[in-house]
């Protein structure tokens, strides 16, 4: 998969980019997209305990591209990162609401502790303009409302939604108290190609794919007719491009990064059935503890001040995803 179009119409030539998390899913697409479209330099900050290798590997003989292999939460490794970038893409998080649940601590040190580090490493760099990060959709929690509209949320409902929550709250602090320049972005189940299906703690839509690849009927939890709004991962990339380059109005908020159309899973397993040629039924198991009943993003604000234009519906994404895969 090219990202041929440009969704920014700055030189970026001259610009150097840190993408902490770079080797996992998002992060390398990111990785991509800046190298195929001239960066100056973009350096990777990932520890490999979620992103994988083989994710950046192309890119390495790239004179561009380089790997720093190091953990957010040391904050002298995050202040070296930092050095001589322009422009911070956040992304290095340990994700999953089951794993969260499991063992909270460690998401909290990589997600709070980890994220705080950035920032701090932000607030005494000389050269850093501005940081982008992943927030969540989880931040939502219990809200009821749909569409999900950034200043109305709910409690959150499980450990993962709080490390999210805290980060929207540190950012802001730190944009209001030191005077740097941050945008949250809040994803809704991002998915496409460098995914991995692999981990106790893989997404749906590859834990889907592999099913079908391997001819295993694949486990549903719940009755299937919870609903997400799936965002393929081109989308979340121009997002990502669109705040970097925003103008300072935009800055210390968040936003939702979706499609903004919503379809439940059972609907998903039928879209990768026919896209797979494939009538392998599905399993269903027990709700998940912590997960959200409906999903569902009102884009408008990030329309207006990022001008982020979702290019790619759930059905293109996923036929490129299967071809991919």
């Amino acid at each position: 998969m090219k990202y041929t179009q440009a969704y920014h119409t700055e030189d970026i030539s001259k610009i150097n980019f840190l993408v902490t998390g770079g080797a996992g899913f998002i992060g390398s697409n990111l990785v991509q997209y800046l190298l195929e479209h001239g960066a100056k330099k973009v350096r990777v900050l990932d520890n490999l305990s979620n992103g994988y290798y083989y994710n950046i590997k192309e890119f390495v003989s790239n004179p561009a591209f380089e790997f720093m292999e190091g953990d957010i939460r040391d904050l002298e490794t995050c202040k070296k990162a930092l050095d001589g970038i322009d422009y911070v893409s956040h992304q290095a998080a340990l994700g999953s609401v089951p794993r969260s649940i499991n063992d909270p601590i460690t998401s909290n040190d990589v997600n709070v502790s980890g994220f705080l580090n950035m920032l701090v490493a932000q607030k005494e760099s000389s050269s850093v303009k501005r940081l982008v990060y992943a927030a969540s959709s989880s931040t939502y929690g219990d809200s009821p409302s749909l569409p999900k509209v950034e200043d109305t949320i709910g409690k959150p409902l499980s450990p993962y939604a709080v490390t999210k929550y805290v980060n929207e709250l540190y950012a802001d602090v730190f944009a209001k108290t030191y005077g740097i320049e941050i945008i949250g972005l809040r994803y809704f189940n991002v998915f496409g190609p460098k995914q991995s299906p692999n981990g106790a703690y893989a997404a749906v839509i590859p834990l889907f794919m592999q099913a079908l690849k391997d001819g295993e009927a694949p486990t549903i939890n719940g009755d299937g007719e919870q609903t997400r709004d799936f965002t393929f991962v081109q989308n979340a990339v121009q997002a990502n491009i669109k705040a970097l380059f925003a103008s300072k109005e935009a800055t210390n908020e968040v936003y939702n990064v979706a499609y903004g159309e919503r379809i439940s899973l059972n609907q998903l397993w039928k879209s990768l059935q026919e896209a797979a040629q494939s009538n392998l039924k599905a399993n269903y198991g027990p709700s998940r503890q912590g997960d959200v009943r409906d999903s569902l993003a009102n884009i408008d604000k990030g329309k207006e001040k990022l001008d982020y234009e979702p290019q790619f519906s759930v059905h293109d994404g996923l036929q490129i995803t299967w071809s991919n895969f």
